[in-house]
């Protein structure tokens, strides 16, 4: 099967909803109806923010399967940071094929596309998905009072784009939107 990797457009809202409904509820459990997401995915492709984006990764029947939304992080928690990975999910029955890195990578490529140098991410501290960020060479990252609530961080995104996302470390040239992957 090959899978595409593009830039989300209003048209998908319907169907990129649903995936964020059904890849939260397996990830979280419970969470907003699809109408609600629809409405906030409406909003956020409608009025894109500068240095922002969302790809949807889909099989070649155009199910959406994965996707993954990055913007500025402008908060001065981790100020040091300045991209931010907003949301990356994949459905679980296509965990384990190489598709997350993909998704991680074509963000860690978009941000230096735009001059960005850095990416951190929020999750919860235990999310079974705090492997897979470790495994791509994120470190984690403490608050102040030096507790892990689920926060982790690239400092170099060259570095992470060289180590995880070249040829040689996937046998596959790295990710880009409006390409297959």
């Amino acid at each position: 099967m090959e899978y595409r990797l593009r830039d989300a457009t209003l048209s998908d809202v319907p169907a990129l909803a649903d995936l964020h409904v059904r890849t939260f509820q397996e990830t979280h459990g419970g969470g907003p109806n699809a109408g609600v997401r629809a409405a906030q995915w409406s909003k956020i492709l409608a009025n894109p923010e500068p240095q922002s984006f969302c790809l949807v990764l889909q099989t070649d029947t155009s199910e959406l399967i994965g996707f993954v939304r990055g913007i500025r992080h402008t908060e001065s928690a981790f100020s040091e940071f300045d991209a931010e990975l907003n949301k990356i999910y994949l459905l679980r029955a296509y965990h384990r094929r190489g598709l997350g890195k993909r998704l991680l990578c074509a963000a860690a490529t978009r941000f230096v596309d735009y001059g960005l140098s850095s990416m951190l991410l929020f999750g919860e501290a235990a999310n079974p998905s705090n492997a897979f960020y470790e495994a791509m060479g994120a470190e984690r990252l403490y608050s102040e009072s030096g507790e892990f609530h689920g926060g982790y961080g690239w400092r170099d995104l060259r570095a992470l784009i060289a180590a995880a996302c070249s040829p040689s470390s996937s046998g596959d040239a790295p990710a880009r939107a409006n390409t297959p992957v």
